[in-house]
């Protein structure tokens, strides 16, 4: 009953900025907690960034003071900024919604040229 699509991923030069975005729908309450996280090929998942539904925010220390995450209740949307973007943070992004279990979306490819 709960389909996470994301969107905003593609190519990006280093420096550059991108705003991916996943939409929930479904049986989605807004107490929800929500997240994303990336794998590069080759490595392990990384938990990027997570937040509540109250807007607590927590963000990888690889992450901080470039990417921040926030979310729309209303429209049941998690979004994560990425700013100042480096090659290192090439890889697939997957959102996450927690209910009974933690359901993911289907990935989105983000690509840091140099």
């Amino acid at each position: 009953q709960v389909r996470l699509v994301e969107s905003g991923g593609g190519l990006v030069q280093a420096g550059g900025s991108l705003r991916l975005s996943c939409a929930a729908s479904g049986t989605v309450r807004s107490n929800n907690a929500m997240g994303w996280y990336r794998q590069a090929p080759g490595k392990q998942r990384e938990l990027v960034a997570s937040i509540t539904s109250s807007g607590n925010t927590n963000l990888a220390d690889s992450v901080k003071g470039r990417f921040t995450i926030s979310r729309d209740n209303a429209k049941n949307t998690v979004y994560l900024h990425m700013n100042s973007l480096k090659p290192e943070d090439t890889a697939v992004y997957y959102c996450y919604l927690d209910l009974r279990i933690r359901y993911w979306g289907q990935g989105t490819q983000v690509t840091v040229s140099s």
